[in-house]
């Protein structure tokens, strides 16, 4: 499949099987977050896989999700800040853009190992760092779910032709 069409076969995933992923898979999702490119090469990306009903119990009471949508994976991406590249002309950090692009290369890669996944951002930082034991310099950045979609979970690759903005709405040339 190429890019484009693995693309359009991802989806937000809110609803997941009652079943466990795969050691093999999980090993390709988290290899992809591996090969993700960072400012600088960086690599300030610290993952933390939950799988234990414990561990999903707190990822679910730091959403503020009695289930945390089902998902039988949860991968918590922390940023370590005391690794990350930091822009010279305004001293701007970017743990945000890397830990954006790693996550978003495991999500790819789940879709090509045939998962469902869901990119969490609504979490409560300080719930994930005291029930995870975050180091103080390990920044939680985002969440990602992953397990077997339930069926009806699944939206169309079509959705696309009606759901985003066309190409001239969004891309300028030379100027705005």
């Amino acid at each position: 499949m190429n890019f484009t069409g693995l693309a359009k076969k991802r989806c937000s995933i809110r609803s997941y099987q009652d079943k466990a992923i795969e050691p093999e898979k999980l090993q390709a999702i988290l290899e992809a977050g591996r090969l993700a490119p960072t400012g600088k090469n960086h690599q300030p990306q610290r993952l933390l896989v939950i799988q234990s009903a414990e561990g999903l119990e707190k990822v679910a009471k730091a959403m503020h999700n009695a289930n945390a949508y089902t998902a039988k994976t949860v991968i918590i991406a922390c940023a370590d800040v005391d690794d990350c590249w930091i822009r010279s002309f305004d001293g701007h950090r970017i743990e945000e853009i890397d830990l954006s692009i790693v996550t978003t290369y495991m999500m790819m890669e789940a879709t090509e190992q045939g998962l469902g996944s869901l990119w969490v951002e609504r979490f409560d930082p300080e719930i994930v760092r005291e029930e995870f034991h975050l180091p103080e310099n390990y920044a939680p950045v985002s969440m990602l779910c992953l397990g077997y979609a339930n069926p009806e979970a699944v939206k169309s690759p079509e959705r696309y032709d009606t759901e985003r903005k066309p190409l001239t709405e969004t891309v300028f040339y030379e100027s705005f």
